[in-house]
């Protein structure tokens, strides 16, 4: 019997992992949930050659997932069956990759597999969140609506990374095109006058010799220039991968002036619509939270989080925990304590996510508003500073030829 591995949590939050023997990853699934275990993750645990295998493999894409998920909400509304609606859209979609995903999860349903565990069985395609919203689907027997309610979910949350994606085209656009002209500025224009000053046998300002030392490093070893970016960002990430290092400059973050506040709305929004639409989908409120925590990429907010998960076990509720560590803002907190008190946090929790969705709007909109001028007004500084510069020389030999 082949060995699979697995990645999986308790009831009470706890991850464990393991392998087993099994006939295939549906009967290991089952054997799981039988144990009281939530599966998060199952493949074969073969060796190194499987290993390189999987990580080759071509992944779907985010925009693939939303718009497989929206096309399979379509289908079940229709009242078609989960079959026959997956034998739908393998002929319809026209990526190779996608159908094969798509005929895999088609030939584990008809083998009697249920969809969450057959998405399960994709090797990491789909995220952990999406196969748990799925299986609480399953277990209400509302697999058309909860697919609707995840289809709106992965739309929402691409149109919020769109927007700021968007709002950052411009100022990363001005910015390359402001360092390219400071660039050719200093490899083209400046050395033609450092030819007339060397001529003139005049010794050239402070100023003048920084400006030409910049242009030679930039003519003369480009190239190590390159290496060295690439090296700092190398380094950066693998800094960033340790834990603490990823806390400290997490934490350091949030406290900036305005992208600080930024962050801290952004994440309100995609934690707020993430625990929404897994509490309208049936999960509890615990594994809601365990789950929507996912989405938090934050570190300080996702601290807050795991202390917020520890007053769960306890009974605290939601609101006061939250309010202890001021994970969210304080209209967040208001509005989450009246949902709960009230018993409509999942509605209170959507109202939450379209005000800070419309709030994150705001904030990229003054940030765009403050950083063009600022943008402009640094690289007419930059470039001044480089004529000024030259012009000093100039004036400087035309005194010594007087």
């Amino acid at each position: 019997m082949p060995r699979f591995y697995y990645k999986a949590v308790r009831l009470d939050g706890e991850e464990v992992e393991g392998e087993q023997e099994a006939a295939d990853e549906a009967a290991l699934i089952q054997r799981l949930q039988a144990d009281g275990l939530l599966p998060v993750q199952t493949r074969s645990a073969g060796g190194l050659t499987a290993q390189l295998a999987r990580r080759r493999r071509r992944r779907l894409s985010a925009k693939d997932i939303e718009v497989l998920t929206r096309q399979l909400a379509t289908l079940l509304e229709a009242q078609l069956t989960l079959d026959r609606s997956l034998a739908v859209l393998v002929d319809l979609t026209p990526e190779e990759h996608a159908v094969k995903v798509l005929s895999d999860l088609q030939q584990r349903v008809r083998g009697g597999a249920t969809f969450s565990a057959a998405l399960e069985a994709q090797d990491g395609q789909f995220p952990r969140l999406y196969v748990n919203m799925v299986r609480a689907g399953e277990a209400s027997g509302a697999l058309g609506d909860v697919m609707a309610r995840l289809a709106d979910y992965l739309e929402r949350s691409a149109e919020l990374r769109g927007t700021v994606t968007s709002a950052l085209v411009y100022p990363s656009i001005l910015l390359a095109v402001a360092g390219l002209s400071v660039i050719m500025l200093l490899v083209f224009v400046v050395p033609q006058f450092t030819v007339l000053f060397e001529d003139m046998g005049a010794a050239l300002p402070l100023p003048t010799r920084i400006v030409v030392a910049t242009g030679d490093l930039f003519r003369g070893y480009w190239w190590a220039l390159l290496v060295l970016v690439a090296v700092i960002a190398v380094l950066l990430e693998r800094w960033l991968q340790n834990p603490d290092n990823r806390r400290r400059f997490d934490y350091r973050l949030m406290r900036l002036p305005l992208l600080g506040d930024l962050l801290w709305k952004m994440e309100t929004a995609r934690f707020c619509h993430t625990l929404s639409t897994l509490l309208k989908n049936g999960l509890t409120l615990f594994s809601g939270l365990s789950l929507a925590k996912e989405v938090v990429s934050n570190r300080k907010i996702g601290d807050g989080l795991d202390e917020v998960g520890d007053g769960l076990k306890h009974g605290r509720g939601l609101a006061e925990p939250l309010t202890t560590r001021q994970v969210l803002p304080e209209l967040a907190l208001q509005m989450i304590r009246v949902g709960e008190e009230s018993g409509t946090l999942d509605a209170m929790l959507a109202k939450v996510a379209d005000i800070f969705d419309r709030e994150t709007r705001a904030s990229v909109q003054r940030m765009l508003t403050l950083l063009e001028p600022v943008l402009i007004i640094g690289l007419g500084i930059f470039i001044a500073g480089i004529i000024i510069s030259i012009l000093m020389a100039i004036l400087g030999a035309n005194e010594l030829v007087v």
